[in-house]
């Protein structure tokens, strides 16, 4: 669902990037009010295995279709919803600066788009409600929880994609049947992630439940070190990026089918968008463009100007992987800090 700059105008882009920024305005505040130690560690490892698992599109059958995972209701089921998504901000901007995923001018709608929703939303509307409730036992509960909070999250994703481009003036993209497309793909695709995101949250559950947001603060039975967790989930990370991703389905995710459709592989040309020449341009879209050409060393996830060499994915997926996982460390690092020089002042 990584928007590209030539489905939004410049006028559009800045309001998302205004909502996104003051989201994680608030979010930077919430997370300095209740840093924890435990998010140090968590936080990298998730937004590294976050990282990879976006570089494996999964197929949906009968489509010519794929989806990849987004995470946001993950990282929040983990880390709690501020410091998920600034999370998700490190994985999205690391992923269009340095492997050109993703317009720079389009990177506020992006943000919004596929983190807000599986953040926000997702987490206080359907997961910690869910969670908290008392009908049947925590891992039905994880598991129901993951698979509404992602259908809904992804559904509110594709559909604001809808609304940024019909706002934009993108005359190519009829709204009616652009969502028409959107909307059932990113059903099939939500649902996906749902059972993925149920799988790891179980696993987190049944080796060290405190991990968990919500489930950490009833129960506390532990099978398994944090020290052990996380590194099953950092070793999981490489793994799928280093390797997995090898695997991923060659059909066009969600957005790009949409657009573009699949008649290469027989399916429908559905919006019929040339690839090479669509939506707009401008001197905003230029500038940011030209940006991202110098910042990419590894463009599409591949060496650039060799981009058949398998290699280059496995790199990319180890190499980005490390990158998101220091910087966001990093940050949540410096909310702690920030919060600790306050108090002694």
């Amino acid at each position: 669902m990584h928007m590209a700059d030539a489905l939004l105008a410049p006028a559009v882009a800045g309001v998302m990037y205004v909502a996104s920024g003051s989201a994680a305005g608030v979010s930077i505040h919430e997370l300095k009010k209740d840093a924890k130690d435990i998010k140090l560690p968590v936080m990298g490892v998730m937004a590294a295995f976050v990282f990879a698992g976006q570089m494996i599109n999964y197929t949906i059958p009968g489509t010519g279709s794929s989806g990849h995972l987004c995470g946001g209701l993950m990282l929040s089921a983990l880390l709690g919803p501020y410091a998920g998504f600034l999370s998700m901000i490190v994985v999205l901007t690391i992923q269009c600066l340095f492997f050109a995923d993703g317009g720079l001018m389009a990177l506020g709608a992006n943000v919004w788009n596929m983190a807000f929703y599986g953040c926000f939303i997702g987490y206080f509307l359907i997961y910690r409600p869910i969670m908290k409730a008392k009908w049947g036992n925590t891992r039905i509960r994880l598991i129901v929880a993951s698979i509404l909070g992602c259908l809904l999250t992804l559904q509110l994703g594709a559909f604001s994609v809808c609304l940024e481009t019909y706002a934009s003036g993108i005359s190519e993209l009829s709204f009616g049947a652009f969502a028409a497309l959107m909307q059932p793909i990113h059903l099939a695709i939500g649902l996906v992630e749902g059972l993925i995101t149920a799988a790891v949250l179980v696993f987190v559950y049944q080796t060290r439940p405190e991990l968990l947001e919500v489930v950490g603060e009833n129960e506390t039975k532990v099978n398994w070190s944090a020290k052990r967790v996380i590194l099953v989930i950092a070793i999981a990370a490489l793994l799928v990026g280093g390797i997995g991703s090898q695997f991923a389905s060659s059909h066009p995710d969600g957005l790009e089918w949409a657009l573009f459709g699949n008649e290469d592989a027989g399916y429908n040309a559905n919006m019929g968008l040339d690839e090479e020449d669509y939506g707009k341009s401008s001197n905003v879209s230029q500038a940011a463009e030209s940006v991202q050409e110098k910042t990419a060393f590894l463009p599409d996830y591949a060496f650039a100007g060799n981009e058949d060499n398998p290699v280059g994915t496995t790199v990319s997926g180890i190499v980005g992987s490390a990158i998101v996982a220091g910087v966001a460390v990093g940050i949540c690092y410096l909310g702690g800090f920030f919060r600790k020089k306050k108090q002694t002042t």
